[in-house]
């Protein structure tokens, strides 16, 4: 790790289990979620005020509209969140039949379509039903495909930078994949096996693609962000944080040249959480060197139609 990088614990307001950070250009904010506080979360640089907006439902991951407010994926459910009003106005309800799963991760596509995946909740500590999750793409005209099935935890996401690659985690795998993928369509396919965790790496969560298409994944109860080549399959760097529980990452600020990285103190027994003070705290990851030359492509925003609240409307 370079002796450049430097670490700081901006968002001191703590998170039971932080996920899925977005960077929101036009408010220039960091937008995440609280999954087991039912909570999604903005918090502003500028004034370091964090405000929320709680759900009915755990929510696994949130993505921005193109005409203003949210998506997230709660429960088993797509939906829209008017920031403003705090209304939720479902979208799509999936997975009845499996009481027990719920959404995670997700992310939207170059084509603003928006990814994401299900996993089944633990009956008791380190017990869940196995291959019960599936992953989802939601199209702007609001219809739902089933993209991959028989899934332990879908989670972490993203393309590469020629929108030819979709990588994904499924993190009981301890593996990410990468898919061929059809930027026309929103259809992936050919997975096959980019990296395999080693055992101190612990579980891959989250992920993001940098400005030069490395792959950076956070390692829940590995303390650490690493940093993958698509092109050889090698971890190239590692960033290690000041509490174990990392679970995702992403790039914002002003010139995108900040990694944002979320963790979480659920999970932890309390004699770990006393020493342990900077768990659920999000870090600002500054002075990564590529960022001296390369600016990274923006985040893809959400393309749906506006809707007019609560009669789902199209607005014209």
């Amino acid at each position: 790790m370079s002796s450049s990088i430097k670490i700081e614990s901006v968002v001191k307001e703590k998170t039971r289990m932080g996920e899925c950070p977005v960077w929101e250009e036009r408010e220039t904010a960091l937008v995440y979620v609280d999954i087991n506080s039912q909570k999604v979360c903005r918090w502003s640089p500028l004034s370091n005020e964090v405000q929320s907006v709680s759900v009915d439902a755990r929510v696994g991951s949130v993505a921005l509209r193109q005409c203003g407010g949210y998506v997230i994926a709660l429960g088993t459910r797509f939906a829209f969140l008017d920031w403003d009003t705090q209304a939720v106005t479902t979208i799509l309800e999936l997975e009845q039949d499996k009481p027990n799963n719920r959404f995670n991760d997700g992310k939207v596509d170059p084509k603003g379509r928006f990814f994401a995946g299900t996993m089944a909740e633990e009956t008791a500590p380190g017990v869940r039903a196995r291959h019960q999750g599936a992953l989802y793409t939601l199209y702007p005209d609001h219809s739902v495909i089933k993209q991959l099935d028989q899934l332990d935890i879908s989670n972490g996401l993203d393309w590469s930078l020629d929108h030819r690659t979709f990588f994904h985690i499924d993190s009981l795998a301890y593996a990410v994949h990468a898919f061929s993928y059809d930027v026309h369509t929103g259809k992936i396919a050919c997975p096959k096996l980019l990296y395999h965790l080693e055992k101190e790496e612990q579980m891959p969560d989250g992920m993001c693609i940098d400005a030069e298409g490395k792959v950076w994944v956070a390692c829940i109860d590995g303390g650490r962000v690493i940093r993958i080549d698509p092109e050889t399959g090698k971890r190239i760097q590692t960033v290690r944080l000041p509490t174990p529980r990392i679970t995702s990452c992403c790039f914002g600020g002003k010139d995108y040249s900040e990694m944002y990285v979320t963790s979480a103190y659920d999970g932890l027994d309390e004699t770990t959480l006393a020493k342990e003070p900077h768990a659920g705290e999000i870090f600002k990851v500054n002075r990564l060197s590529f960022f001296l030359y390369v600016r990274p492509a923006k985040p893809h925003a959400l393309r749906v139609r506006c809707l007019q609240l609560p009669s789902l409307i199209p607005l014209t």
